[in-house]
């Protein structure tokens, strides 16, 4: 199955200019046959975080509603990278999974907000994980921040999930870590992992890019450059993930009880 990494720059704070990008570059990833898609962090605002409150759209805003049509017109499915998520008086980091009938499968908010970019004082923390089934199998969503507390793609994994998205907004000051990162989760979860990393600059970051599939090995079977935008698609065999447990069943040889 091919899956289409959407690795873009975010023009802070300019809504239609980024989903016009965003449009772009799904355009891309149908025309070279990816059935699933992947978009970074906020794409939407960037970390335009003092005017937060003005850009969030409601779940139902256009920005869904061009993701789920999108979805819904060519039967695929759409990770929707987070956005600025307006509900209830407050603003959340929310990504979205998207069904082939354009129906949303599940969402999530960003539970460990990052005070180094200011998340905490302008967004509210999710509280709950999001693991769901897509065409290939169970998955689930982590952004970003969350990717260094190992204990959530752990919990999900022991609830099923065998494919983690990771949309994120990456300094390029911490690159090493993304690396480092993403491939120790696939490893020690022993899942694929689709990280979708924002390339470019805003008023206080540079921007790491490196997007990257790895399999449950921890090989590394796509990656992103570091400063290009580009449309990473990357045609992923999700049945090696079985095999991969059977050969090395960590899973089977855990001592909860000693932990």
């Amino acid at each position: 199955m091919k899956v289409a990494l959407l690795q873009m720059d975010i023009a802070l704070g300019d809504v239609a200019a980024n989903r016009r990008k965003a449009e772009a570059m799904l355009a891309e990833g149908l025309a070279r046959g990816a059935a699933v898609f992947v978009l970074p962090e906020m794409w939407t605002t960037g970390y335009k975080l003092a005017e937060i409150d003005k850009l969030a759209e409601p779940a139902d805003g256009p920005t869904m509603a061009m993701l789920t049509a999108f979805a819904r017109e060519h039967g695929v499915e759409v990770i929707s990278g987070s956005i600025a998520e307006a509900r209830d008086g407050r603003v959340y980091n929310t990504c979205y999974a998207i069904g082939p009938d354009g129906a949303v499968i599940a969402k999530y908010s960003k539970i460990h907000l990052i005070g180094l970019m200011e998340e905490d004082r302008y967004l509210s923390p999710g509280d709950s994980r999001a693991v769901f089934e897509l065409s290939f199998g169970p998955a689930g969503m982590i952004i970003c921040y969350d990717l260094r507390f190992t204990e959530l793609p752990r919990t999900m994994a022991l609830e099923g999930c065998r494919t983690l998205f990771v949309p994120a907004e990456w300094p390029a000051s911490r690159g090493a870590h993304w690396r480092a990162l993403n491939i120790a989760r696939a490893i020690e979860n022993q899942m694929f992992v689709i990280a979708v990393n924002r390339v470019g600059r805003d008023e206080a970051n540079v921007f790491y890019g490196h997007s990257l599939a790895v399999d449950p090995w921890g090989e590394v079977l796509a990656e992103g450059s570091e400063t290009g935008e580009e449309v990473l698609v990357v045609d992923m065999d999700f049945a090696t993930g079985e095999e991969i447990r059977r050969r090395m069943p960590v899973f089977a040889d855990r001592r909860p009880q000693c932990y």
